[in-house]
């Protein structure tokens, strides 16, 4: 049974920061691009991040620069270090492969306000 879990959410001001995770479950992680997805109410799921098996990465321009994402293979685990978080950056944040291939997760709510 495939499963994603996304705790570490939470509330922020703005400049803050936070770390997400995500934990997989039941797939060969290492070998999936992984992503990070957030969504707000009334818009699409958009792809903030991803990172490849090996490592390369790529960033939504609104978050390039303040964003990094990572992946430990040995912990079946990706990573999202959010830096000067932003009243916009509000949203529920999803992880998923690249593209979102499989069930989605209850995902984590990030709230950046002041």
């Amino acid at each position: 049974q495939v499963q994603l879990v996304e705790p570490g959410g939470g509330l922020v001001q703005p400049g803050g920061s936070l770390r997400l995770s995500c934990a997989a479950s039941g797939i060969i992680f290492r070998i999936y691009t992984m992503g990070w997805y957030r969504q707000t109410p009334g818009k699409q799921r958009e792809l903030v991040a991803r990172v490849t098996s090996i490592g390369a990465t790529n960033y939504a321009d609104s978050v390039r620069g303040r964003f990094t994402i990572s992946r430990d293979n040995d912990r079946n685990t990706v990573y999202l270090q959010m830096n000067s978080l932003k009243l916009e950056d509000t949203a529920v944040y999803y992880c998923n492969t690249y593209p979102g291939s499989l069930e989605w997760g209850q995902g984590t709510q990030v709230s950046v306000s002041s």
